[in-house]
């Protein structure tokens, strides 16, 4: 940056990595391989992945969104989402005869697996999450009995179990990783005995994002996170980047929400976005901050990526039979960030 009458330089610090995560890539190609093999429609329950722009673009190909399984024609074929459903779902969908595609992110699973465990010891399950998600409804549907939900740490004092030497914790894989710690570090002052999960429970696509936006928020007067409303991990970059050191921080769906009074007197703006949102939507950002003069674009990378989860067993066995194949392109390099 120069001083005096000079011009300014303009930059953007890209975030890596960004978008799409592997349970993400999964889901969305599974409701896409289902309309290419099975034709329309195919239902899913709620959004697939919640972003508006992947909905939008489903639908148009021929999927139908709907809220609950009544809601499907008997004997329809319905896709679950990547925030995972209960039982009781599942059970309606059956009572349905509905021929079900089980997109639920494997991360996600294996948290309702750690609840259906540690249910069966009788542990109490402090859920820390936000209630109301699907994921949260989900994971708590396991053991409904023995889970309670904690949505902050300021819920804390409220809790209540009725043994504090079998008290266990889990969470939602979407969460802002230091806002979970601080509820762990609360619950564990009120409960000493208090376990944890046998692994990380937040994905490893949430905490890699949250890193690369900690380390370029710093330097820049604006950080624009790119997903919906209804994303917890997108919305959570956006309360990282402010915590982190960024003058200011904003959500949009897509460039076209960026309000031209952000960039006034910018001269770094960061950017980033949630890990279900398609990259096609932050290369529309970079074009419209380009013609607002933020040409130099210098990547922020904190990890490489390269996981990526196999479709649907169900779905694989339908395309096994249909005669096609289950590969799919590869999205950008995924790599799991090893956990602190």
């Amino acid at each position: 940056m120069t001083s005096g009458t000079s011009t300014l330089t303009k930059r953007v610090l890209l975030a890596a990595p960004r978008g799409y995560c592997a349970g993400v890539d999964r889901a969305v190609v599974a409701v896409e391989k289902a309309l290419e093999t099975y034709g329309a429609p195919v239902y899913v329950r709620k959004e697939i992945v919640h972003n508006k722009y992947v909905v939008e673009t489903l639908s148009e190909r021929g999927a139908i969104f709907v809220n609950e399984t009544d809601e499907v024609p008997e004997g329809a074929r319905l896709v679950f989402s990547a925030h995972g459903v209960s039982p009781a779902v599942r059970e309606s969908a059956a009572a349905r005869s509905l021929d079900t595609i089980d997109a639920t992110c494997p991360l996600v699973t294996k948290v309702h697996k750690e609840a259906v465990r540690f249910a069966k010891d009788d542990y109490d399950i402090l859920l820390i999450g936000h209630t109301g998600h699907e994921e949260v409804e989900g994971t708590a549907g396991e053991a409904p009995d023995h889970v309670q939900v904690v949505n902050s740490p300021d819920e804390v004092d409220q809790v209540t179990v009725r043994d504090p030497d079998k008290v266990v914790w889990i969470s939602q894989t979407t969460l802002s990783v230091d806002e979970t710690m601080e509820t762990v570090r609360r619950l564990r002052e009120k409960f000493p005995s208090l376990q944890d999960p046998p692994s990380d429970d937040i994905c490893y696509a949430t905490q890699n994002r949250q890193v690369a936006v900690k380390k370029l928020s710093p330097d820049c007067d604006v950080v624009i996170v790119v997903g919906s409303a209804n994303s917890s991990n997108s919305v959570r970059l956006v309360e990282v980047a402010l915590q982190a050191g960024a003058r200011s921080a904003y959500r949009v769906d897509r460039s076209t929400e960026i309000d031209e009074a952000w960039l006034e007197g910018a001269t770094t703006i960061g950017v980033t976005s949630g890990a279900s949102v398609p990259e096609i939507l932050v290369r529309d950002v970079l074009t419209l901050l380009e013609r607002r003069g933020f040409d130099d674009v210098q990547e922020v990378r904190t990890a490489t990526e390269d996981l990526m989860f196999s479709l649907p067993r169900e779905l694989r066995a339908g395309l096994k039979a249909a005669g096609t194949d289950d590969k799919r392109p590869r999205k950008e390099s995924r790599k799991q960030l090893p956990l602190a």
